[in-house]
């Protein structure tokens, strides 16, 4: 056999080790709870990517809660414990006060993509918890007050509910008894009464059954509910520039999809109707009211926890 020959057979043999060595896997971790749509649509998502990424990068799903309590997940991806996490800036405001600021967004993803707000937050984020902020994979989106006990106004005197930072100000400023939960406990508190409501999006009751427990929605939503793929900032310095290309076109291609929440809400918002819950609403006036409410109140704690990027995040993110 020839000499050339020869070294092309060897080559050839060499090319599958070759292309196995320069393929990287991350570790991914989800704050929800892997029954819920996020986390599904997401799984989905990886298997996606390591189809096509065979050879230049795998995601490897380790699971929910389960795996890493829900508080917990923000500090794993900043310690390098997890690489890549599916969670909300509610979850991980220990870290960061800056992280609640995503839920006052008044602009689509693509919007601060362009308008420069993503590369202050990814200043922010790499900054205070050596995070990449890579992908805004939920929006359009509102949040709103679950209740089981009937109100007539927003005052909320009397009422204990479930909160995470996402509302902590806000209901408390309709004079609100809070409790600090993760998902996974809210169903049970419910069930024994020791919640008489909670706070959460349009959407997603159903996964965790909360439908079951829950008499009544109060219209009209407020903020814009956030769930985004971090990264751990030195793991994506470190990646193979083939990669970091291949997993932050994905994560655009991903984030693209966002227009889907749109429909997605509206038939959930039918469905909370088909199983029972009443929507309670205010007059006109004292809806605008108890939105502005919010956002006033959400900014005003947001640049008094974060007085040096606070005022830049409002006017980046406000229209």
């Amino acid at each position: 056999m020839k000499k050339t020959t020869m070294l092309a057979v060897a080559v050839t043999a060499l090319l599958p080790a070759f292309a196995a060595a320069q393929e990287v896997t991350l570790r991914v971790v989800s704050a929800f709870p892997e029954n819920q749509f996020y986390v599904k649509r997401t799984v989905d998502w990886i298997a996606d990517v390591n189809k096509d990424g065979k050879g230049v990068l795998q995601l490897n799903f380790i699971g929910g809660p389960k795996a890493i309590p829900t508080f917990e997940v923000g500090n794993s991806v900043k310690t390098g414990v997890v690489d890549v996490a599916l969670s909300t800036g509610a979850f991980y405001t220990n870290l960061m006060p800056e992280a609640d600021a995503l839920k006052l967004a008044e602009l689509s993803a693509a919007e601060q993509r362009k308008n420069g707000a993503t590369d202050l937050i990814n200043k922010i984020w790499q900054e205070k918890a050596n995070m990449y902020y890579l992908a805004r994979v939920v929006e359009f989106t509102p949040f709103h007050l679950y209740l089981n006990k009937k109100i007539d106004k927003p005052d909320l005197t009397g009422l204990k509910i479930r909160i995470t930072p996402v509302y902590r100000d806000f209901f408390q400023a309709l004079n609100a008894s809070v409790m600090t939960t993760a998902p996974g406990e809210v169903y049970t508190a419910l069930e024994r009464g020791v919640i008489d409501g909670y706070g959460w999006p349009i959407h997603a009751l159903f996964d965790l059954n909360w439908q079951e427990k829950t008499k009544y929605r109060v219209d009209p939503g407020f903020y814009n509910a956030e769930v985004s793929l971090t990264v751990n900032f030195d793991k994506w310095k470190s990646l193979p520039p083939a990669a970091r290309d291949y997993l932050m076109r994905r994560a655009l291609a991903y984030e693209g999809q966002n227009e889907f929440w749109k429909q997605y809400n509206q038939d959930e918002t039918k469905r909370q109707a088909q199983a029972g819950i009443e929507t309670i609403t205010f007059d006109a006036a004292t809806s605008r009211a108890y939105v502005e409410k919010a956002k006033e109140v959400g900014w005003a704690g947001l640049i008094k926890s974060a007085p040096q990027y606070g005022p830049e995040l409002k006017k980046l993110l406000s229209r």
